[in-house]
């Protein structure tokens, strides 16, 4: 057992929560005794590495101890969830399932690589939404990852180095982490471009002693300047800027090392506010300040919590430094973010502030509540809120953060639904503006509403950046407008046809839109043409889907009568043959088989065969409605069951009746994801009894796991009732 981490932890916390640290350490060492790093070192170095980070932050015990577990259930074989929750109560087991992979128990799901990414990326950011200390004990993970990762292959150094760059180190920027966040660039900078990494060190430490030794005489000359006003310093020192942050500097502005003015750092931490000002003062009478090169992040802190002075200065050689003035407690909150507020110790006022600087993240989770595909709703968060962006204000002085390329748009509807919606004309810096312009940081905007105003207007989708303001156009159109967007969908579709030479009424017969609509989870052409209509499909996806299924049927209509013939021969001389999907069928190999769309049968259901023209065998319910027509025609029945031990999913769907109350898809999509769920489809819309109506779909093993799904969702408050659809 590591006794200095148990004696440091115990240092910080009460004897309670030492002992149940002391329980999770044996227990971590127990479940990775015998595993190795790719270092060749004991597995378990790496939690207790990633726990003492997590420590080192500050963070309460419970978070300290998940750290230590939050690899158990990824890594280890036989821990579930379910057994952290037993032995170390709900709150570390909930900490413990964000940071932990979706597992699939070995079964094949039919997902790619960067589906897969993306399905853990998802469940982690409803994990961050739900508690946000999720995000510091995977950062701390990701961070010693990293800082061993030369051990790991070449391939696998440059994937999740890429990953780091593009998804943890914005991650970390925006929760004001800039200690890590600089780290993890720069060790993604070595193995993603050695040779730009390699290049640029070797520039900055050319005069490395040349600059320590103005840095040291500077220090000294400010010392002496503040101790003669009066101000005392907490500590004065130099930070070399990070290689990855000189190497884009150089490319964003095409400038050389020396244009560089910040390469280095002076940082002075003082007691007080007023310090702050004050020793501004003092640098600002005894070196010349270069023109537009202060900022003041106290009075106006950005969004991710850092407040400092930043200054640059004309030495006394005529080479400029950079000089940042801030209180001890500024200090942290530059280095560690989040983490420097943690509510447990700074109490719950704190919690409200936590609330309002994160809420970015549960908006963009609220405003994809009907986003079906998970690549996309990852790809929204990375673009709209951890990419780079601008800072612009408020006509009362509240900044927000936007995507580069951001609209007065954008920002309306950043504020408030309603106020973009009924958005007549913006100003920037007191100056009417387009509703294009692209807005710059510093820039004051002030929007003009009209109440009379019916909505937006559908030009918008093409100026609005971001994607939640397009999902909040296109939701509009949805609701307000259906016989219009049906109307103007069916134009559409037809204009598509007419460029492509295609007769649409042609693709527009049953067999053919039937599986579009279910693609789409909609039940009739309206549907889809009213989706076209308010831009929520693209008519040329639609053309194309439809084009497919045609093909698709011609080729199986022209060996239809074959398979018919051989599929009922078969049956009666008694061949059996294992489908992919995980159906025994009467009958000879590569013969197609599809489930019913009418009953959507699993593995434990009762199921009868039927030898279609064109499709091959088609799987029923036995007790599916349209089962009794099928025996009308005996001759088509073929005997099928379920294969023993068949690793196939199946696409199963609910319909969830709940409380029409702001968290309520996220406590049920978190469920889900807690419980490894793949959501494939989910949508939803209010009653007139005060109540919301969602329908889902996602992939199962069996009939078995949909029950205990549905048991699951039954026992969340704000769930009334949950039915399992099967048409």
């Amino acid at each position: 057992m590591d006794d200095s981490l148990l004696k440091q932890f115990s240092e910080r916390y009460t004897p309670e929560q030492t002992e149940l640290f002391r329980k999770a350490l044996a227990f971590a060492e127990e479940k990775h005794k015998g595993q190795r790093r790719e270092s060749g070192e004991p597995y378990i170095t790496h939690p207790l590495a990633v726990s003492k980070l997590v420590m080192d932050m500050g963070m309460d015990a419970d978070s300290v101890t998940a750290a230590l577990l939050h690899d158990v259930v990824e890594d280890c074989e036989g821990v579930t969830i379910e057994d952290i929750t037993k032995l170390f109560g709900t709150d570390i087991s909930l900490l413990v399932d964000g940071v932990t992979k979706l597992t699939h128990s070995g079964k094949q799901t039919y997902i790619t690589k960067k589906q897969e990414q993306a399905e853990n990326l998802r469940k982690l950011f409803l994990a961050i939404a739900k508690d946000v200390r999720v995000v510091i004990i995977k950062l701390a993970d990701r961070l010693h990852n990293m800082r061993t990762i030369a051990y790991c292959s070449p391939l696998k150094r440059a994937r999740k180095a890429k990953e780091t760059l593009e998804v943890y180190a914005p991650l970390a920027h925006r929760f004001g982490m800039g200690a890590i966040k600089g780290e993890l660039e720069d060790l993604s900078f070595i193995y993603l471009m050695p040779d730009e990494y390699n290049r640029i060190k070797a520039e900055f430490y050319q005069r490395k002693q040349d600059r320590e030794e103005l840095l040291n005489q500077t220090m000294v000359a400010i010392r002496e300047k503040l101790d003669e006003a009066g101000i005392k310093s907490i500590s004065i020192s130099g930070r070399p800027k990070h290689l990855y942050s000189v190497y884009n500097k150089m490319k964003r502005s095409g400038c050389s090392m020396n244009e560089v003015y910040d390469l280095v750092a002076l940082r002075i931490v003082v007691e007080s506010i007023n310090d702050c000002y004050a020793a501004l003062g003092v640098m600002h009478s005894t070196w010349k300040p270069l023109p537009g090169r202060f900022k003041d992040y106290i009075a106006t802190p950005k969004p991710n919590f850092y407040r400092s002075l930043h200054t640059t200065l004309l030495g006394e050689n005529g080479l400029p430094f950079e000089v940042q003035i801030r209180t001890l407690e500024m200090h942290r909150t530059a280095e560690y973010g989040i983490a420097a507020h943690w509510m447990y110790k700074e109490g719950r006022a704190v919690q409200s502030q936590l609330d309002r600087k994160t809420s970015w993240l549960r908006e963009i989770i609220e405003a994809k509540e009907n986003t079906e595909d998970s690549k996309e709703f990852v790809e929204n968060i990375l673009k709209d809120f951890l990419g780079e962006y601008v800072f612009v204000l408020t006509p009362t002085g509240e900044i927000f953060d936007l995507p580069i390329g951001s609209t007065p748009l954008d920002f309306a509807y950043r504020i408030h639904t309603k106020i973009g919606h009924h958005c007549q004309m913006a100003k920037v810096n007191g100056n009417i503006v387009k509703l294009d312009y692209k807005l710059k940081t510093n820039d004051m905007v002030e929007i003009i509403t009209n109440n009379a105003q019916a909505g937006p207007s559908r030009d918008w989708l093409k100026i609005v950046k971001t994607q939640s303001a397009r999902n909040k156009i296109r939701q509009w159109f949805k609701k307000e407008n259906r016989e219009d967007n049906i109307n103007r969908g069916r134009d559409m579709l037809e204009e598509a046809a007419k460029r492509q030479s295609i007769v649409l009424s042609d693709l527009l017969k049953p067999e053919y839109y039937t599986p579009v609509l279910q693609r789409f989870t909609m039940t009739s052409l309206d549907d889809l043409y009213s989706a076209i209509g308010f831009g929520g499909v693209a008519s040329g996806q639609v053309l194309h889907k439809l084009s497919d299924q045609k093909r698709k049927q011609e080729n199986e209509t022209a060996n239809a009568e074959k398979l018919l013939t051989s599929g009922i021969k078969n049956a009666k001389a008694g061949k059996k043959t294992t489908n992919q999907k995980g159906v025994v069928v009467l009958g000879e190999e590569g013969l197609a088989v599809h489930f019913g769309s009418c009953c959507n049968p699993l593995p434990g259901d009762a199921i009868i065969g039927y030898i279609t023209r064109g499709r091959g065998v088609s799987v029923h319910r036995a007790d599916c409605p349209n089962a009794k027509n099928l025996m009308r025609e005996a001759d088509r029945l073929i005997e099928v069951e379920w294969a023993e031990k068949a690793e196939t999913v199946f696409d199963a769907a609910v319909q969830i009746k709940a409380l029409n109350r702001p968290g309520t898809m996220l406590e049920i999509t978190a469920l889900l994801s807690g419980m490894n769920i793949n959501i494939q489809t989910m949508s939803g819309k209010p009653t007139d009894d005060g109540k919301y109506v969602m329908d889902m779909t996602f992939l199962v093993s069996n009939a078995e796991q949909l029950n205990k799904i549905i048991q699951s969702l039954k026992k969340l408050k704000c769930v009334g009732d949950v039915y399992r659809v099967y048409h």
